[in-house]
């Protein structure tokens, strides 16, 4: 009853899916799966509980944002201090930051370097450039607590010569921090179409190639999933908290079905999407995510 009432203080709104997005990897979406539920207390079900209990259980769960959206962002540190609470063994995955500079957030993380000098060091400005303020407070809350953070991200050198020219581009040090190009796979035709489907990207049009486009963002998906993976093989009793984009971990087609990929079927993974707003692409089945969470 307590965790109930924590996670019920959060003043969120929860929409639960019917189905395991990660059991349904390589479903499309056209029905979400999701139904809403009731969130205050004298109402709460047995599935929303079930849920609660799903997400301290996870050993990797996703906080799917919008990135310009201040209510996910509160809403990604609320969930985290809620889970701080119940395990004080947390990680915490950041697509903002690129791997090259987890030495700053390290230093950062330590006291060694002021957030001023984070900003600077990461080059955050011009490598993410969103507003500083939607993550400030998470970062604060993990030096506080000393929680790790991970910085997750592909180079953006190696994403944009990729999009440029392709996988096939890449060589010396541009391999130095993304997995092995035999592991960057590209096959999944339903992750394709979504793609296609979010960016408007109907084909190839002037300069633009979709094919090397859809790398670029794979790119994306395996470095983080392999910065995950590397992570809890080391810390195996560490829960990992990533803040990913939405189009990278929606069906599961991005990071989480690389990150079992890599771990095995054991791994627990939840998907919590923020504030998500309606999506249809044609031919889907099955949940777009276990969670649907919409702030109040």
């Amino acid at each position: 009853m307590e965790q109930r009432s924590r996670w019920l203080n959060l003043g969120l709104t929860v929409l639960s899916s019917s189905l395991l997005i990660f059991s349904a990897v390589g479903c499309s979406y056209a029905d979400q799966g999701a139904t809403a539920l009731d969130s205050s207390p004298h109402s709460l079900s047995p599935q929303q509980v079930e849920d609660f209990e799903a997400l301290v259980a996870a050993d990797v769960m996703y906080l799917g944002e919008r990135h310009d959206s201040a209510d996910d962002h509160a809403a990604q540190l609320a969930i985290i201090t809620a889970l701080h609470q119940e395990n004080p063994n947390l990680a915490i995955g950041m697509e903002m930051f690129q791997r090259p500079f987890q030495p700053v957030l390290d230093r950062y993380l330590s006291g060694e370097i002021s957030e001023a000098d984070l900003i600077e060091q990461s080059e955050y400005e011009t490598r993410w450039g969103f507003p500083w303020e939607h993550y400030a407070p998470i970062l604060r809350f993990a030096q506080t607590h000393q929680i790790p953070v991970l910085a997750l991200n592909a180079p953006a050198e190696v994403t944009r010569k990729v999009a440029r020219e392709g996988l096939d581009s890449l060589a010396g040090e541009d391999l130095q921090y993304i997995p092995p190009i035999t592991d960057i796979d590209t096959s999944n035709r339903d992750y394709q179409n979504y793609v296609k489907a979010a960016f408007g990207a109907h084909g190839s049009h002037g300069n633009f190639n979709f094919d090397n486009f859809f790398a670029a963002q794979v790119v994306w998906d395996e470095t983080m999933a392999m910065g995950i993976a590397e992570f809890r093989q080391t810390h195996p009793d560490t829960q990992v908290v990533v803040l990913a984009g939405q189009g990278h971990v929606v069906y599961g087609y991005g990071i989480p079905e690389r990150v079992g990929r890599r771990l095995g079927e054991g791994i627990t993974q939840q998907i919590v999407l923020l504030n998500p707003a309606p999506v249809v692409v044609e031919g889907n089945e099955g949940a777009i995510a276990d969670i649907l969470w919409y702030s109040e």
